[in-house]
């Protein structure tokens, strides 16, 4: 089995968004302070990984160019792939008793690949700048918010974990387009980073860092947010120097596992951070126990 082929490229290439997604649920828990539910969490990474995959075997005009490794795919055997991961994890979110939430990306992530057409109204999700990312962070923030608010009664602690989410997740999308400049520019799709330019984007992205991470410390304070603070931490250290000393250019001229920087720094920040949690023993309290 050739496991270099460009399907087993595709179906492989959303695995590390799919457990990161998961991850950041089981973090989601453990900052509102409550017990993780590891089916919820195994049915996030499930959906999460069914919905990436769909839109990249559902490509667009900018995937001629920013993934052109993906050519040739079987797009039969992905979307199959895709049915088969969503179902396994709509059925375990429904065994939570979580109805709603597995829709919510696969909706959204619909109308952001291929959008809806009635006549002569139109409407797809991705393509303004900023809209896009807005469209990313929304859909993350409200899904991982959903199903935390089903075990807490505490609505303001869930308004935090959208917030943070949301604003870590729109910064992470920005930061992958400064990859995509070519192909977005070649399919029309004005990003930010195509606004801005490379400089200035990591500038206002280290800015929405730095605010969203002393908004999360402020929440702290006042007892909204459990301190996971080596979670918070790592997290600052991610979203401040690190955007701050990426460049494409180096990225570009990296070999080995230096090549790889920025998909280990995003999709590996949930489980590098747990793991360091784990090394230091700096763990808050006894969480307190589920709600509702």
């Amino acid at each position: 089995m050739n496991f270099s082929s460009p399907t087993h490229r595709l179906l492989f290439s959303s695995v590390p968004v799919g457990f990161s997604g998961a991850l950041r649920v089981y973090i989601a828990f453990l900052l509102a302070g409550i017990a993780p539910h590891l089916l919820s969490c195994i049915a996030a990474g499930l959906v999460i990984y069914a919905t990436y995959t769909l839109d990249r075997c559902l490509p667009g005009a900018e995937d001629a160019i920013n993934q052109r490794n993906l050519g040739g795919a079987d797009q039969h055997t992905a979307i199959v792939t895709c049915g088969l991961a969503f179902s396994c994890g709509l059925g375990l979110f429904i065994w939570e008793g979580l109805f709603v939430v597995p829709f919510i990306p696969l909706i959204i992530g619909f109308l952001y690949t291929k959008g809806v057409t009635f006549g002569s109204f139109s409407l797809k999700l991705k393509g303004s700048a900023g809209g896009k990312n807005a469209v990313i962070g929304l859909t993350w923030g409200s899904s991982i918010a959903f199903v935390v608010s089903h075990w807490t009664t505490n609505s303001l602690t869930t308004v935090c974990i959208f917030v943070f989410y949301s604003l870590k997740l729109f910064t992470n999308s920005i930061l992958y387009d400064l990859k995509d400049l070519k192909g977005d520019w070649a399919a029309g799709i004005r990003t930010i980073p195509l606004y801005l330019g490379e400089r200035q984007t990591k500038h206002l992205l280290a800015s929405l860092s730095f605010l969203l991470h002393a908004g999360m410390l402020v929440f702290v304070l006042i007892g909204l947010i459990r301190p996971e603070l080596v979670i918070l931490g790592y997290s600052f250290l991610i979203g401040g120097p690190f955007i701050l000393l990426y460049t494409t250019d180096l990225e570009a001229r990296a070999t080995g596992i230096q090549k790889h920087l920025r998909e280990i720094a995003i999709d590996g920040e949930s489980a590098l951070a747990l793991g360091l949690r784990f090394l230091t023993g700096l763990v808050p309290g006894a969480i307190v126990p589920q709600y509702g």
